[in-house]
């Protein structure tokens, strides 16, 4: 592994954070030691998104996606790992932000959970009015 070129994307979403490594491969995904279809539970939706970035580019069956990630559910790690893969891309070759940015895969998604407030039962639901 000495000679071979690793290019290094951190993505987060909610609570997930992937931390991503291209290698140059055949496109085989790995998350956390395991495959990537066997980790997203054979959900393609999951499995396209992560894979997303570098379709636009052409680059599919010529990088292994290795992923160490944790937090949060399938939504938010697939995610994470979605913007981590585009930032790696970018490091590849600086041309390519200007695609992937078109594509909206450089945008972190800022919507989170909101924290409760006191006097209500979540974030935004309050006991029911009496009158009487």
């Amino acid at each position: 592994m000495s000679n071979k070129v690793v290019y290094l994307g951190t993505g987060r979403r909610k609570s997930s954070v992937a931390r991503v490594r291209l290698v140059p491969g055949t496109g085989a995904v790995k998350v956390n030691n395991r495959e990537g279809s066997e980790y997203f539970q054979q959900i393609q939706d999951y499995i396209q998104a992560l894979k997303a970035p570098l379709e636009t580019l052409g680059l599919e069956n010529e990088y292994d996606i290795l992923v160490n990630s944790h937090g949060g559910g399938l939504t938010g790690q697939s995610d994470a790992v979605k913007l981590g893969v585009a930032r790696a891309l970018c490091q590849l070759d600086p041309e390519n932000r200007q695609p992937l940015k078109a594509e909206g895969y450089l945008t972190r998604d800022p919507r989170a959970k909101e924290r409760k407030k006191y006097g209500l039962h979540k974030a935004r639901k309050a006991p029911q009015y009496s009158k009487r």
